[in-house]
């Protein structure tokens, strides 16, 4: 490659890796999203017990698979960067854990609000973070947080149920906003606590950043798609 010829992803990739401060926050982020699909495989395969028909039960442990299929992805990418995946992994375990804890639904539908929205949520953060990686990372975190097409079935079984007894979307609605508060909270609470992933935002020399101002956009958008994912469901934001 001559002085004059743009840098391919690739070269982008490697000169961004080369920076040591980003290197651990890419490996602090693969790190929360791999553990985060360890925790919500085995909510979803909790909730399952509670799914009220066969059909129910298995498009719920589909989802759960899905889940744990992007492990694999997530701990490649890790290797490659040289990092420990279980090691990587470790710093979240009791943070994503205490939030499943708190948020722990009562029943069918309150799992299925759960896994829609709280999910839905933790993706959006995340898609937005990815706009910052090197390419190749970016193409990891993105293919982790897909779902199969599986929120088709949650907008089914939850518009049904409120068609059935209005008096359910009051409950689910309420639900929905103390996901969301929760998964706001805790998301601060982990960026606060790793500075490696608060680094990430702000940028580097040759990375851009997020100043406040942007930061403040960005749980804007956040916060407009889990209203549309919430009028989705039939449901007040």
């Amino acid at each position: 490659m001559t002085a004059s010829s743009p840098a391919s992803p690739a070269d982008e990739g490697s000169l961004a890796l080369e920076d040591l401060s980003y290197r651990a926050a890419v490996i602090d982020l693969l790190g929360a999203i791999a553990y985060g699909e360890i925790s919500a495989f085995e909510r979803l395969a909790e909730d399952a017990t509670m799914a009220p028909s066969l059909e129910d039960k298995v498009a719920i442990l589909a989802m759960a698979a899905t889940e744990f299929g992007h492990l694999e992805l997530l701990h490649d990418r890790l290797r490659e960067l040289g990092a420990d995946p279980y090691a990587a992994m470790a710093p979240f375990r009791v943070a994503l854990d205490k939030f499943h804890e708190h948020t722990a639904p009562s029943d069918w539908f309150e799992s299925l609000i759960k896994a829609y929205v709280g999910d839905g949520m933790a993706a959006d953060f995340y898609r937005e973070i990815a706009a910052y990686l090197d390419p190749r990372t970016r193409d990891v975190v993105v293919a982790s947080l897909s779902d199969a097409g599986h929120s088709d079935f949650v907008v089914d079984r939850v518009r049904g149920a409120i068609e059935q007894d209005p008096r359910l979307g009051g409950r689910l609605a309420l639900w929905g906003r103390r996901l969301m508060g929760e998964a706001l909270t805790q998301a601060q609470r982990v960026a606060a606590e790793r500075d490696a992933l608060s680094s990430l935002l702000a940028g580097g020399i040759d990375r851009p950043g997020l100043d406040l101002a942007a930061i403040g956009r960005m749980f804007t958008r956040i916060t407009e798609l889990h209203t549309d994912r919430m009028a989705r469901l039939g449901l007040d934001a």
